[in-house]
């Protein structure tokens, strides 16, 4: 082998070692960098998520009024959840055997929050209640056809020697 061959082969080996090192250092200053930078942004997240607990803790306190002990419901919510009494032969019959009084109660109405708009209302004390949902009528207008709005009514049960009487004076 000449000395100019030797020369060519030693000078390329040691430029393809040197482009293999420069390649591994890019890659381990990456991986640093990466390291870093993923410390940096789980400190910053932990951080914003602590704010926006306070955040949110501080407006949920701010827009709910504090309640009365023993209150449970807001009085205005319990004053709009009966919509009106259900008056039908039904209903009638329903009263003068088991003391129970039908209403037509808003759709997202719970069993609770009857009982307590009942008991503020009309100052009786509740046994029981049930709710029944109502499927609205498929009803038709030659072609077109159409359906009523489901609605929701409570059963509620009185205690004996309780009474709503509607058809009071003044």
């Amino acid at each position: 082998m000449s000395p100019t061959k030797a020369k060519a082969t030693t000078s390329k080996s040691a430029k393809a070692s040197a482009k293999t090192a420069e390649k591994k250092a890019a890659k381990a200053a990456a991986k640093t960098a990466a390291k870093t930078a993923d410390k940096t942004a789980a400190k910053t997240a932990d951080k914003t998520a602590a704010k926006t607990a306070d955040k949110k803790a501080a407006k949920t306190s701010a827009r709910t009024p504090a309640k009365a002990p023993g209150v449970k419901y807001k009085p205005e919510r319990l004053l709009t959840l009966l919509l009106a009494p259900t008056v039908s032969e039904k209903a009638t019959q329903i009263a003068d055997q088991h003391s129970q009084v039908v209403f037509r109660v808003m759709q997202d109405a719970t069993k609770p929050e009857v009982k307590a708009a009942v008991e503020l209302l009309f100052k009786v004390d509740v046994e029981a209640v049930r709710i029944a949902n109502v499927k609205g009528k498929a009803k038709r207008f030659g072609a077109y056809s159409g359906r009523r709005r489901h609605w929701k009514k409570a059963y509620v049960s009185l205690k004996p020697g309780q009474e709503i009487n509607f058809a009071q004076e003044g």
